[in-house]
Parts: structure tokens; sequence; C-alpha cells
């Protein structure tokens, strides 16, 4: 599993090691029970404080998708083990169709947001 962060994005790093975590579990590339990369291991790859993953790793575990324990670091958590393909279809379907119309993937984005909200 590949993470890449931009230190020039606006989006905060910890979302930024996040979202490429989410990705890699919803692409299938980290399966349940794969354990991470220590935080201070990433940390130190990535050239980030160590907080700043531990900040996202728990953000994960709030939503399900990584079990953390204390000693022996983070897992991805059996509730995971969901089958996305679908969902990809109808995203990518959605995307096509927001393209067709002009709609930028920011204003997708927030529609997508406030559906959920």
């Amino acid at each position: 599993m590949l993470i890449a962060i931009d230190p020039a994005s606006p989006r905060p790093l910890f979302e930024q090691v996040a979202a490429a975590v989410r990705l890699a579990v919803v692409r299938g590339e980290a399966s349940p029970g794969e354990r991470l990369p220590a935080a201070r291991d990433l940390a130190e790859a990535l050239d980030l404080n160590v907080n700043t993953v531990l900040h996202a790793y728990r953000d994960l575990r709030d939503e399900g998708l990584l079990d953390l324990h204390r000693g022996r670091g983070a897992t991805v958590s059996p509730s995971a083990a969901r089958d996305y393909a679908r969902l990809r279809e109808l995203v990518t379907a959605t995307r096509a169709e927001a393209e067709r119309l002009g709609i930028q993937p920011a204003t997708l984005a927030a529609l997508l947001t406030e559906e959920t909200t």
C-alpha cells in the first residue's frame, strides 16, 4: 500500500493519510486483518509528526475501518470486508455523468456530502 501526501495541498496532512488508507481498503489493496505500518514508522517515512499519523489512524478507527491495539499497531478491521464493487460502479457512472454535464469534481463532492448530512 502506497501512501503519498502533498505538503502543498490545502487538505490537512492527517486527512491525506486517512484518504490514502481508505482508498487502499476500498480498492482491496489492504485486506481485513492486514497490519498497517506503525505510526512512528509511517510518520518517519512521510516526514510527518507521529501525532498526524495517529490522528489519521484514530479517524479511521472511528469509521470502523481500522482496529488499533496498543503495542501491536493498526490492522484493517474485519468490518472493512465489504464488497465495494457495486458502489464503485455507481461512483464511476456518477462521475461520468457529472463530466458530461460539465460539473467539476469539487461540486460533485459537495453534492455527495450534502446528501449524507
